[in-house]
């Protein structure tokens, strides 16, 4: 008697991804009106501002979704390559090959995101992501073993298989599909999808084919990224890796539930809500920017050198701020000056409203004082 199938691919309509379009009509159209509040944000950020966002932005999402396949990168010399590679002036620093190849990565993502897919560009992504690697096969190839590529946990001896790929030799075949109607459904194709829609598939179909010895989550999570751009018409800054980091587990539960039919409404929802989230962090993140220009623009001229420094510092540690406030002490260690002065400097602050100020004594600590931009998309 057959194996019954297992896995979607296994699936006599495989790739017939099925949804019902209308529950996810809300979402879609969310996006769409939330992009637009985004947009008009940006204009508001002045051209020496929107690069240091595109940075910090591009970074963090770079960060994220190697965090998510438990790669912990260096911030410094990722931020430092994808200056580079946008021509900004940095440091000097040897930068790392996974940092040096991730970061131009998300920078062509970001500058050529309306280039069709192709077996070429999947091929450069996968050969930038797994730069300095000598432990594969296959670099900016698609996988040919023979064993099966299995996602599994657990012990050796009992391992649990969340998950297992078509096998080597048929992934050119499932890839040449998969690139077709990728490009077929894009907004100039001839057969276009809802933004959301189109980029859950996207990322589902393409783990689910698993063509690359490893990376194919990172290179995944690009690939809906490219889709959030070529929807909205311009290269986005919605930070998707952050958003599903936050919920890691949940993510991969998600997944591994939806790569089992063919049947993905439940993906598609949670894909859709997990967009608007980053759509909403992305806001934040430039509202967070426009107040920081305000601040300084209010302050101008009114600051010691010292208070420059670390206002500067918080704000370059984003909307958290230090982890637990800034605290008299961290002041001292940032500007070297003496406690008294220290004191002065952060009471003429809260004076300025630069900065509030909570707890006593040796609990005191200190927030930027900043108002939110944009009620209208955090009231969604």
């Amino acid at each position: 008697m057959p194996t019954p199938p297992i896995w979607n691919w296994q699936q006599k309509s495989w790739p017939d991804f099925r949804y019902p379009p209308e529950k996810l009509a809300r979402l879609e159209a969310d996006f769409l009106l939330h992009s637009g509040v985004v947009s008009g944000a940006l204009k508001h950020v002045s051209a020496d501002d929107r690069a240091l966002l595109t940075v910090d932005l591009i970074g963090e999402e770079a960060m994220t979704t190697s965090e998510i396949e438990g790669e912990i990168l260096d911030r410094a010399s990722l931020q430092s390559s994808i200056r580079r590679n946008f021509g900004l002036t940095t440091d000097h620093r040897k930068v790392p090959p996974a940092e040096q190849g991730i970061a131009q990565m998300m920078v062509e993502l970001y500058r050529r995101f309306d280039d069709a897919l192709s077996h070429e560009l999947l091929c450069r992504w996968h050969a930038l992501l797994m730069n300095g690697r000598q432990d594969l096969a296959e670099v900016g190839a698609y996988r040919t073993g023979k064993s099966p590529m299995q996602i599994v946990s657990g012990s050796i001896h009992e391992p649990q298989v969340h998950f297992e790929a078509p096998p080597s030799m048929a992934v050119p075949q499932e890839m040449n599909r998969f690139i077709r109607w990728f490009n077929t459904t894009s907004p100039e194709g001839t057969a276009p999808l809802p933004i959301l829609a189109r980029a859950g598939i996207a990322h589902l179909w393409f783990v689910s084919i698993h063509p690359f010895e490893d990376g194919n989550g990172r290179i995944g999570r690009a690939i809906a990224e490219k889709v959030l751009s070529q929807g909205l018409g311009a290269a986005t800054l919605v930070a998707l890796s952050s958003a599903l980091n936050r919920r890691r587990k949940v993510y991969y539960e998600t997944l591994e539930r939806s790569n089992r039919g063919m049947d993905v409404t439940a993906w598609l929802i949670y894909f859709a809500e997990t967009a608007l989230v980053a759509q909403r962090h992305t806001q934040e993140t430039i509202d967070f920017v426009i107040a920081k220009m305000k601040l300084f623009d209010q302050l101008r001229g009114q600051l010691n050198s010292r208070q420059e420094k670390v206002l500067l510092r918080l704000f370059r540690e984003g909307p958290g701020g230090f982890q637990g406030g800034l605290s008299a002490e961290k002041y001292i260690r940032l500007t070297t000056t003496s406690r008294a002065t220290a004191t002065r400097d952060l009471q003429d602050l809260v004076d300025k409203k630069a900065l509030t100020r909570t707890g006593a004594l040796k609990s005191t600590r200190y927030h930027l004082r900043l108002k939110p931009e944009s009620p209208a998309l955090r009231s969604t």
